[in-house]
């Protein structure tokens, strides 16, 4: 959950490299929009930390154009946050971080790359394209990893990409075989 003046790293090729929230978006498909942002909801941020440009020369490049600087105010989506969330098959996922991906005014991805793990509940949000991956179907196509949580354990992904796991308790194991033999008796 991502709240006023929370930090996020950004992980796109924008040339952002830390980003403070100063406003989160009204969400539109949750009944009680609180003022926390998670995965998949659109946020205002400034940018706190940006990559310097190259120097030695005086033409701008390929290399080392940035479309963003220092105090610029952005969009952003969250693509992962460091508090555990709940997945619908009674998992808790979480992250070593909470970072985000910048958007310009049109809701479109700045940056042309994504390095980093994104969560896989980014896939479940509704609306934009309609088809697998909804609006933010871009973001996973480019993402290097994307996480979901995995067997009977409760999964926190360090920045590395790695997993740290701890077994979940006993009523979410049995919430899990409830789910899988009413499945296979249908």
């Amino acid at each position: 959950m991502i709240g006023l003046k929370g930090t996020l790293s950004v992980i796109d090729n924008s040339g952002a490299l830390v980003a403070e929230c100063i406003n989160v978006l009204k969400v539109k498909t949750r009944l009680k929009s609180t003022g926390f942002a998670s995965v998949g909801d659109e946020i205002v941020c400034v940018i706190n930390k940006a990559r310097p440009l190259a120097s030695g020369s005086n033409a701008p490049s390929a290399g080392n154009i940035q479309k963003v600087r220092r105090g610029d105010i952005r969009r952003a989506v969250v693509v992962r946050t460091r508090k555990p969330e709940l997945r619908p098959d009674g998992r808790y996922v979480g992250f070593d971080d909470s970072a985000c991906v910048l958007l310009n005014n049109k809701g479109e991805m700045i940056g042309t790359r994504v390095n980093g793990v994104v969560s896989a509940s980014l896939r479940d949000m509704p609306g934009g394209a309609g088809g697998p991956g909804g609006r933010w179907s871009k973001i996973l196509a480019l993402a290097t990893k994307i996480r979901s949580a995995c067997n009977d354990r409760s999964i926190f992904v360090t920045g590395n990409g790695g997993i740290a796991s701890r077994r979940l308790p006993r009523v979410c194991l049995l919430r899990l075989i409830l789910n899988v033999t009413a499945l296979i008796a249908a």
